[in-house]
């Protein structure tokens, strides 16, 4: 006999939660902010309270950002040199320009969801039940 509590697994969907963490938005409402700054996750979300800072992101959303902006731009470089032949600075330059806006832009949207994840599948303690024990 074991006093393992069991939880269903729809009682945290993980696609509204993975929708709502690349909007930056809270994943269990949806409603408040995730972030208080441009990649700070908050301790709690501002509209329900429910617990953020057991996320354990690290390295992954940046990983993510550069397997996506590598993939997309590499093969624009290659189409834009042979379509126009522009000089090596300006298409340096441009593409250089274009990596950093797109990881920019990616970079707290991949962490959203790298969060919203974890909080879908109860990981690093978003499971935790009433005294801090994982159900």
């Amino acid at each position: 006999m074991t006093d393992a509590v069991l939880i269903p697994d729809d009682d945290r969907p993980a696609r509204p939660a993975v929708l709502r963490g690349l909007l930056c938005r809270c994943p269990a409402c949806g409603r408040g902010a995730m972030f208080q700054g441009y990649l700070k996750v908050r301790d709690a979300c501002p509209a329900c309270g429910e617990a953020l800072h057991h996320h354990r992101a690290d390295d992954g959303p940046a990983y993510l950002t550069i397997l996506i902006v590598g993939h997309l731009m590499a093969p624009l470089i290659m189409w834009a040199f042979v379509t126009w032949r522009p000089a090596p600075l300006v298409l340096a330059g441009s593409f250089a320009a274009g990596c950093v806006a797109l990881s920019l832009f990616l970079l707290p949207r991949l962490k959203g969801m790298i969060v919203a994840i974890q909080w879908a599948k109860r990981m690093h303690g978003f499971g935790a039940g009433p005294g801090g024990a994982d159900v």
